[in-house]
């Protein structure tokens, strides 16, 4: 393997663990604090950490040539990014264990997909198709509990981590559409902002106190610094040295990285059924992403 390629892969592996994080010390911090609490702490320092960057890496200079559709894009994302990210901490709150919350959150690359066809007109190959169909069962498997009604159906937040997929994937979207000569960290530094001011918001709407156990903010600093920056940056620099596709294919084992830091630091291990179907979703997600790799993607498609 080239050492360019090493590197590439590097960067994706740490940047996955750092990301499954977000899960863990998320949670943690949220069993202590009220969820505007947490999003003031937890944002404002990734809003700071993201500015310091910006402008070390000199890319606050781009802000004064963006354009209007540019201007405009940014403040789409940023509203998108307040619903999808909201939904995806209150689904962290609600649902006892992280690594279920991340089992179900693999029905994003899927519905990125769909949408990719339907709004991008994008192609997918037969490989896709069937790694999508393993990752909506794995998904109904995983959050099924049994029941006779709907409420009663599925686990309480399988919903609200259906919506932050479904917002998720739009706001990716967006980014395919609209994203033309922003650098990522303009990017990541306008969504830590408008979460800040929104969960600022929030914060004095909900007349919480700025006082919170010692330990809660150790996690959220903690969280805060490995998720929104350090992992997102990681997964920016791994797209210099492989492709799209293997990076993908290396951040899909998440799930792996969140359930073993659910196991140690909460004790938690999901029911058998829920483990299968995660591991379902989780086959899924690596075939949607290796059915992108450019060998395979050379074969014939099923869709256009």
């Amino acid at each position: 393997m080239k050492s360019e390629n090493l590197k590439g892969y590097l960067f994706a592996l740490i940047a996955t663990i750092a990301f499954s994080n977000i899960y863990i010390f998320s949670k943690a911090a949220l069993n202590e604090v009220h969820l505007s609490q947490f999003g003031m702490y937890w944002f404002g320092i990734g809003a700071f950490l993201n500015l310091v960057w910006l402008f070390y890496r000199k890319h606050n200079r781009y802000v004064r040539a963006l354009s209007k559709r540019q201007i405009r894009t940014l403040i789409t994302l940023g509203i998108l990014e307040i619903i999808t990210t909201s939904f995806f901490f209150l689904s962290i709150q609600i649902i006892p264990d992280p690594a279920v919350t991340s089992f179900m959150g693999n029905l994003y690359p899927v519905l990125l997909t769909g949408m990719g066809i339907i709004f991008l007109k994008e192609r997918f190959t037969a490989m896709e198709a069937f790694g999508a169909v393993l990752a909506l069962i794995g998904a109904f498997i995983v959050s099924y509990q049994g029941g006779t009604t709907i409420s009663e159906f599925f686990i309480p937040g399988a919903g609200i981590v259906l919506l932050n997929c479904i917002f998720a994937a739009i706001a990716s979207i967006v980014v395919k559409i609209n994203v033309r000569d922003m650098s990522p960290e303009l990017i990541n530094t306008n969504r830590s902002i408008w979460l800040f001011v929104f969960s600022l918001l929030m914060f004095i709407f909900y007349r919480q106190s700025f006082e919170i156990p010692f330990r809660a903010f150790v996690n959220i600093a903690i969280g805060a610094t490995l998720g929104p920056f350090i992992a997102l940056l990681l997964i920016y620099y791994s797209f210099h040295y492989i492709e799209v596709s293997k990076s993908s294919i290396v951040q899909s084992t998440k799930v792996v990285f969140v359930l073993v830091g659910s196991i140690i630091y909460f004790g938690t291990f999901p029911l058998l059924h829920q483990l299968v179907g995660g591991l379902l979703t989780l086959l899924g997600v690596i075939l949607i992403s290796a059915a992108k790799l450019p060998y395979l993607n050379r074969k014939g498609k099923v869709s256009q």
